[in-house]
């Protein structure tokens, strides 16, 4: 049993250090995507303040001029996508920097149709990997599915797709649904490991990855676009969450089908018989 749900992946592009221009055009880019009538629309790792967090690694900047570009979850500009969200009575899901009291997250966060927050997620596998004394690029420690209008859903960041437990976990945790915000590898062999970890857990999955959006449902790729600042929207399949109720509607279905595909088969064996022996 599955519920069909029409999505949008955005392969935006930031600029780095520049939040107000981040900002203006994921909106606007959220509102072209509107037109196509989707349920939930999916961009990028860090698009607000720019996924800046390697130029501070590498000291090319400041944790300090990080923590002042970071997003608290209750800042202004996720309040403003939270009204964008319920003025398109769409769920609006991306990136950005988080800051918590002193310290920095890569999060992502999910605003339902109504404007309000369903749920956020912490990016707990750092290709960079991290240290006690970076308050700017702390790891996250949950792995937690939550409810939305679509389904109930799980957030893997970037890397974290290369790691099976961590979409199994989501999976475990109740996800039948995984959105991918990325910021990173483009490569053939990313493609594969987003494909296993849909096919490994039996759920689809929507990557918005700076430079190219993958959307994947029942284990196949369904919708697939390269370049920045790309729209893509596709309908893919949701599985209804595992019940009784569900199971019996799922058994009637098959038994409808079961007694016409028999009969037809067993036409067909008998018209092989006899032209052979005819």
């Amino acid at each position: 049993m599955f519920n069909s749900v029409t999505v949008s992946a955005i392969s935006l592009k930031p600029i780095k250090w520049d939040k107000p221009a981040n900002a203006d055009k994921m909106e606007m880019l959220f509102l072209e995507a509107a037109k196509d009538n989707p349920q939930l629309i999916l961009t990028t790792e860090g698009v607000l303040e720019g996924y800046v967090v390697m130029d501070v690694v590498q000291k090319r900047r400041t944790a300090e001029e990080m923590l002042a570009i970071s997003e608290s979850i209750d800042g202004p500009y996720i309040q403003r996508f939270q009204k964008l969200a319920k003025q398109l009575k769409i769920c609006l899901c991306f990136g950005f920097a988080e800051r918590i009291d002193q310290e920095i997250y890569n999060s992502a966060v999910f605003i339902d149709p109504d404007g309000q927050i369903c749920g956020k997620y912490h990016k707990t596998q750092l290709a960079e990997g991290t240290h006690s004394s970076w308050p700017f690029n702390r790891v996250g420690k949950r792995l937690r599915a939550f409810n939305t209008s679509v389904g109930r859903v799980g957030i893997v960041i970037c890397n974290d797709r290369w790691n099976p437990l961590i979409a199994r976990t989501l999976v475990l945790d109740g996800a039948n649904l995984i959105l991918i915000p990325s910021y990173g590898s483009k490569s053939k062999a990313q493609n594969q490991a987003v494909l296993a970890r849909a096919r490994e857990n039996g759920v689809p999955i929507i990557e918005a990855n700076v430079g190219m959006n993958l959307v994947i449902s029942k284990g196949e790729i369904v919708a697939y676009k390269w370049g920045n600042d790309q729209i893509t929207t596709a309908t893919i399949e949701i599985p209804v969450s595992t019940s009784q109720q569900a199971a019996r509607l799922s058994e009637q279905e098959y038994l409808q089908y079961q007694q016409p595909e028999m009969e037809k088969r067993y036409q067909q064996t008998v018209n092989r018989f006899q032209s052979g022996s005819s």
